[in-house]
């Protein structure tokens, strides 16, 4: 039924479709047109006077004059590219309002640019991360935010600049550029796990253990296993009936005892990326 919002012409369509049986009796199709109205559009039909209305061209050609606007008013790109979500809305319920404004865009988007411009209209809390994704279906990006809304509300992400750069301190060993002069595209060097024992380093006390830390931190990319390498002359301290998850299940020592995690996890606290809470 059409409520006053919305593309009029895709309502005569349909409703034409739906009365083929009736044939070229016109005078069925104008007294049952009623019936297909509610809301704005009904209150705008009762107000008419039907006598006026010589035949169902004279009665369309009105009621496309009163409802033109919606036509003329549609939303186009530079619209859906700035439709935020609002402070108390749900990220799907969001996805659903910006995906039905995006449907009404002409001429019609193809899967691959709604998901485009989609991302492009989030903040840089979900822009990053939803980027991954850019070329997948369109429910992908709904469940990605709703992980992301997710780990924002239960506190493991508290500053989603800080993040990048985190990142690229870590990457790189430096300090991070500013935004508005981003870094050349660079192949960093991984970071190999040091099977030497190295100076006792202070780690903040949190209250979970490394594991359990480990697999909430990667749900939402926030840290991903690094490749294995095998050194060349393993130290002594190598176990080989140990082996690390962030390392890729290499062997040699327990993700507990993992000190390239604990340095990442301890540069997140650090940036005030994640809040670690103290152990009762």
């Amino acid at each position: 039924m059409f409520d006053g919002t919305g593309d009029s012409r895709v309502h005569l369509r349909t409703y034409y479709d739906k009365l083929v049986r009736v044939g070229n009796v016109e005078r069925i199709r104008m007294k049952l047109f009623m019936r297909s109205l509610k809301e704005d559009a009904l209150s705008w039909y009762i107000s008419q006077d039907p006598k006026k209305w010589s035949s169902w061209v004279s009665m369309v050609s009105d009621f496309m004059d009163r409802f033109r606007f919606n036509i003329e008013n549609a939303p186009d790109v530079f619209y859906i590219q700035n439709l935020k979500k609002k402070p108390t809305e749900m990220f799907r319920e969001y996805a659903t309002r910006w995906r039905s404004e995006a449907a009404k865009v002409r001429p019609a988007l193809e899967e691959e640019q709604m998901n485009k411009f989609f991302v492009w209209a989030q903040d840089p809390q979900y822009y990053e991360r939803l980027m991954m994704i850019e070329s997948r279906k369109f429910f992908d990006n709904i469940k990605l935010g709703e992980r992301i809304e997710e780990s924002t509300k239960s506190g493991i992400v508290t500053n989603f600049e800080a993040l990048q750069a985190t990142n690229k301190d870590l990457q790189s060993g430096g300090v991070s550029m500013k935004r508005d002069s981003p870094p050349a595209h660079q192949n960093f060097p991984i970071p190999r796990p040091n099977f030497d024992r190295r100076p006792p380093k202070e780690y903040t006390t949190i209250a979970e253990s490394i594991d359990q830390l480990y697999e909430r931190l990667k749900v939402v990319s926030y840290v991903t296993p690094i490749p294995a390498e095998t050194p060349e002359n393993p130290s002594k301290w190598v176990n080989p009936n140990k082996s690390c998850a962030y390392h890729s299940n290499m062997k040699g020592h327990t993700i507990d005892e993992c000190r390239s995690l604990k340095d990442k996890i301890q540069s997140l606290i650090d940036h005030k990326i994640i809040v670690a809470k103290n152990p009762l």
